[in-house]
């Protein structure tokens, strides 16, 4: 067994010991998989026990086509008896959205994670911030390697996030009208190499942050495994947030903490840009972040991500090689 297929081995196992299930108390969630022998990538959907069930022609054309037609699918997927279906025998889960167009992600939107880092909450008429992240070389499923640099200086961070998935395509959203273009939500791991956010030199005083480096590492955003349908989640603002370093519990919060709620996000980001179907919002990490304990991740550690009623994700640290 390589090290590769040791630390993988560890994350499923970490994940398993330490809750029922993957989907963290949801019911099921979209997800994307393989038959025995294809390449061809179906959505199915993922159930509580781990295993995947076919959605039939619905699915047939992947998770990404399914999303693009949200507000014709949502009304067969409420009505699904996933219980009543056999699961697809060898199913093989494949990275549920591969990849989005774009990953946006919200910046310092819990009060005791800026309370943490030394920073006052924003008072009335502070505009949320975001950045992107790359999705075609952040975006890795649960159990994949994040895979740390050597030719760098590194302080390899965890962040985790509510990600928000969107189903209707939306310019400039009022905040009222936000929720009707979530498809659903996603446990999200924003992370950041801290070394690399403040440059030594830089061209000018603007350009000292550099978010470019500290958030676009390959690798950088586990997601996974499945998508839960808005429709399932009642209440985005009262989900338990956790991450666990191997077995050490560093995050414990609540998404009630949120400087900014899920539906100003949302309006906030498309009044900057258009939000696709299957677009990652993701809504920001509260406190217990290792950069003001001067604590960081290194190859041989496990990186658990819970956000309660919408999933898990593991994934093992290894240096890039």
């Amino acid at each position: 067994m390589t090290d590769g297929d040791s630390n993988m081995t560890k994350a499923a196992r970490t994940s398993s010991e330490r809750r029922d299930s993957q989907l963290a108390g949801a019911p099921w969630a979209l997800t994307s998989y393989r038959r025995p022998g294809e390449d061809r990538v179906r959505a199915g959907v993922l159930r509580a026990d781990g295993s995947i069930v076919s959605l039939g022609e619905l699915g047939e054309a992947g998770v990404l086509p399914l999303l693009a037609r949200w507000d014709q699918a949502v009304d067969s997927l409420r009505a699904l008896d996933v219980d009543a279906e056999a699961p697809v025998d060898g199913a093989q889960p494949d990275l549920v959205l591969r990849y989005p167009s774009k990953v946006v992600c919200a910046g310092a939107n819990y009060h005791a994670h800026l309370e943490e880092m030394g920073v006052p909450s924003p008072g009335d008429g502070v505009e949320p911030f975001f950045f992107l992240k790359p999705p075609a070389t952040t975006v890795i499923p649960p159990g994949a390697p994040i895979r740390v640099r050597t030719d760098i200086e590194m302080e390899l961070d965890w962040e985790a996030e509510l990600g928000i998935v969107i189903g209707l395509r939306a310019t400039a959203v009022p905040v009222d009208d936000a929720m009707d273009v979530v498809a659903g939500y996603i446990p999200l791991n924003d992370v950041t190499n801290r070394a690399a956010l403040r440059r030594v030199h830089s061209i000018a005083p603007p350009f000292v942050f550099d978010w470019v480096a500290a958030k676009g590492l390959d690798d950088s955003c586990p997601i996974g495994p499945g998508i839960v349908p808005a429709f399932h989640v009642p209440d985005p603002q009262d989900l338990r947030v956790r991450t666990w370093v191997n077995d050490d519990l560093k995050q414990d919060s609540s998404t009630a903490d949120m400087v900014y709620p899920v539906r100003r996000l949302i309006s906030a980001a498309s009044h900057t840009f258009t939000l696709e179907p299957g677009d990652i919002l993701a809504t920001g990490t509260p406190a217990g972040v290792g950069k003001p304990r001067g604590e960081f991740m290194f190859p041989g550690d496990v990186v658990t991500v819970e956000i309660q009623s919408v999933g898990s994700v593991s994934n093992p640290i290894e240096a890039a090689s």
